[in-house]
């Protein structure tokens, strides 16, 4: 039970610290807009006891607890978010313009971001954060845990008190400005107007909430974001539409042509190593070197997958958020589903296996993939695509041409060298001695150990 409080009161306060750091990030400046004036963010910790009691048992199964994180975080905050406007008046947090929103409480990019946080809360922050609580001697734990506990309790009562009162006033001075009609002097208009706002600058709390709830006075906050993404979403589709009609003034690799694809070949394979990196680092709690080729931090799935996508869904970014989810969801599990088969087929061994995930298909994707590449799809096409297109038009054209030409010699090359090292790996056991020079190179090169290391997941399938 000990552990149950500190892991509310700990998370809490990490919530807090997290949501100063992204509004120093965005603000440029310290801005509390938690319902507490103290330094805790309950939602937060509520979340993290909900998921240590429900999701601990799944700690074993990393794709189950993935998915059962996903929609337990959502359910948490769709549920506290309708309780909140029930009981405040006022949404605390609104997604209602986001496309993808479930029921204006989550989005789906945030209902997935979320989830991901829920997996890495079970299986690396709630480990460390017990082991440091056990270090505390047992009756200071209780002394500090108690009086944190009693100082988030006394906050929130005042500041619930707060939000009701001033709730009450608003409506009263509403009230005497209809039962002043429409033959009110100009006096007595002003002085209701004056009276309305001196509410949320007379006492200190009531500034504090209403600086961190602009719903309390005005929606033109999320207007304001909602124009934003708008803007940047119009100027992005200028990628899509862009004209020249003199060919001497079109960029380098303007438009949807191989040298771009390539590119966004070899970005994705890079791009797709960092992220396999960092997935093999939460699930195993360990660093492990992920790559598709033997030369350099690169994964040809996922540089496959841009391309895939690009080709696919260059020519619907007219469509809406939702269809182009949908579509992205279908192509890449398609792709993913290809890729596996594919490898099988020609190599004999695979990569990865979902057979024991929920709502699979035969072992090579699954659903909450299908969930991740429509995300992924939508990302693309809507934000990161013409960023890139754009990042790589500005390379110089003679100096693009020769980085081209060399990028792809190296590239084929390291396909055919891992191709080959792939092969020998799986003949050596039956052919260990040979006289071709070709193959005591990749045998001194890449030894069984090497190739272990290069791709730890890779095996032979199991037969039926």
């Amino acid at each position: 039970m000990v552990l149950i409080l500190w892991t509310f009161v700990i998370f809490s306060f990490l919530g807090w610290v997290g949501n100063v750091i992204r509004n120093l990030a965005v603000y440029k400046r310290f801005k509390n807009n938690g319902f507490l004036t103290s330094p805790f963010f309950p939602m937060y910790g509520l979340t993290a006891v909900i998921c240590r009691v429900v999701l601990t048992p799944l700690t074993n199964y990393p794709w189950l607890l993935l998915a059962a994180s996903i929609a337990l975080t959502t359910a948490v905050i769709v549920l506290s978010g309708f309780l909140f406007e029930k009981i405040l008046g006022f949404k605390v947090w609104d997604y209602s313009q986001s496309k993808l929103s479930i029921g204006s409480y989550i989005s789906l990019p945030y209902a997935l971001l979320a989830g991901i946080f829920g997996f890495g809360f079970i299986k690396v922050f709630m480990p460390v954060s017990d082991a440091l609580v056990m270090l505390i001697p047992t009756t200071v734990s209780y002394i500090i845990l108690f009086a944190l506990l009693a100082i988030i309790l006394l906050d929130y009562i005042f500041s619930v008190i707060t939000v009701i009162r001033l709730k009450r006033r608003i409506k009263y001075l509403s009230n005497i400005e209809e039962l002043l009609g429409d033959d009110a002097d100009e006096e007595k208009i002003k002085l209701i107007g004056e009276n309305c706002n001196r509410l949320f600058t007379e006492n200190i709390l009531r500034r504090r909430l209403a600086n961190a709830f602009p719903d309390l006075k005005t929606s033109v906050y999320l207007g304001m974001i909602s124009d934003k993404v708008g803007e940047v979403k119009d100027k992005n589709m200028t990628e899509y539409t862009a004209v020249f009609e003199n060919k001497e003034e079109r960029p380098f690799a303007f438009g949807l042509c191989f040298t771009k694809l390539f590119y966004l070949f070899v970005i994705g394979s890079l791009f797709g190593t960092i992220l396999e990196t960092l997935w093999a680092f939460m699930i195993d709690g360990n660093f492990q070197v992920r790559v598709g080729l033997v030369y350099g931090p690169f994964i040809p799935v996922y540089g496959g997958g841009a391309c895939f996508l690009t080709v696919v869904l260059y020519k619907l970014y007219k469509l809406n958020d939702t269809l182009i989810f949908v579509i992205s969801a279908v192509v890449g599990a398609s792709f993913e589903y290809f890729c596996s088969w594919f490898q099988e087929t020609v190599f004999g061994t695979v990569s990865w296996d979902y057979s024991d995930t929920p709502l699979n298909f035969n072992g090579r994707t699954n659903l909450m993939y299908a969930l991740i590449w429509g995300f992924l799809g939508l990302v693309w096409v809507r934000f990161v695509y013409p960023w890139m297109a754009r990042l790589i038009e500005k390379i110089p054209k003679r100096a693009g041409g020769v980085m081209t030409a060399v990028l792809i010699i190296f590239m084929v090359f390291n396909a055919f060298m891992s191709c080959a090292a792939v092969y020998r790996w799986q003949d050596r056991a039956e052919h260990p001695k040979t006289d071709n020079a070709f193959i005591q190179y990749i045998d001194y090169h890449f030894d069984d150990e090497k190739m272990e290391f290069l791709f730890p997941n890779m095996k032979a399938p199991e037969k039926d």
